[in-house]
């Protein structure tokens, strides 16, 4: 049984929510002291460690590759790496399996493996794995004061939840999800969490339409290219939350945008300003 079988309509609109960078201040803080270091120690990166680590974070945080699966964040480091700085055996197929596989999860990653051939490809493959169980053991052991709602996420949470379901979609680990949205009280807010584990964002929402919500009454709340994209693909409206700017996004999402949202006024005119707003914030 999946998550969308337990999952029961309550109203006619819909508000996905994105978890790190957008809900949770985490984004940040799991790339510098997760994501990066943890490639690092699993491929032996150390002599080049300072731009390795800059050039990881670039791509994952502060342009319009922001958000990334993890998996593909970590093809397109190891390929750069590859070619700069260090041969990384197996990266072709690293690739390969990131460009054809149907979730970008560690269980999908672990099957792969099993299926895969001996060689460098399924060595990278494993190591792909490793990482990744790294960086989620990693992230659970940050310290708690580092892992906290952007100021007006929760109530922004509470005002939709008055007359929309309310989602989180994620591409990250459920348990990380879970852990830390329930701690500071945002799953107060929330009717069904979709983690990396329900597959990608695009997905996850096309499967919440099955419900029966009119698009134009579904809202991705996101801060990445790719809940853009993930709105865009289901034809659903997008709100970002803004780089560096979290805590007015919020006050706007709940000031102005969710009441557009109700009464019909989101798409057109507002719904442009917003997405241009967003692709300049990123340099896009």
């Amino acid at each position: 049984m999946s998550v969308f079988d337990t999952f029961v309509k309550k109203h006619d609109f819909l508000v996905c929510v994105d978890s790190d960078g957008c809900a949770m201040d985490t984004m940040n803080c799991k790339h510098f002291h997760c994501f990066g270091p943890c490639m690092v120690d699993e491929w032996a990166l150390d002599e080049w460690c300072e731009p390795i680590l800059k050039r990881w974070n670039e791509i994952n945080l502060f342009q319009m590759t922001r958000g990334i699966n993890r998996f593909k964040g970590l093809a397109l480091a190891l390929s750069e790496i590859d070619g700069q700085y260090k041969a990384i055996p197996g990266v072709k197929e690293l690739c390969a399996w990131v460009d054809s596989t149907k979730a970008l999860s560690n269980d999908a990653l672990s099957a792969a493996i099993e299926e895969a051939a001996e060689g460098d490809g399924k060595a990278c493959l494993k190591k792909a794995l490793s990482w990744s169980r790294a960086v989620n053991a990693s992230i659970v052991k940050l310290p708690e004061e580092l892992k906290v709602p952007f100021a007006g996420a929760k109530d922004g949470l509470a005002a939709a939840h008055l007359f929309a379901d309310v989602a989180v979609v994620s591409s990250a680990n459920r348990d990380a999800v879970d852990e830390e949205w329930s701690t500071h009280g945002l799953l107060d807010h929330v009717d069904i969490v979709l983690a990396q584990d329900c597959g990608s964002k695009a997905h996850c929402i096309a499967e919440m339409l099955k419900f029966g919500y009119d698009p134009n009454r579904v809202l991705m709340v996101g801060d990445a290219p790719g809940d853009c994209d993930a709105a865009e693909q289901n034809g659903v409206l997008y709100f970002p939350i803004l780089v560096e700017k979290e805590k007015e996004s919020w006050d706007e999402l709940k000031g102005e945008a969710l009441s557009k949202l109700e009464q019909g006024e989101y798409a057109g005119a507002y719904a442009k300003e917003k997405k241009l707003q967003f692709l300049q914030n990123l340099g896009g």
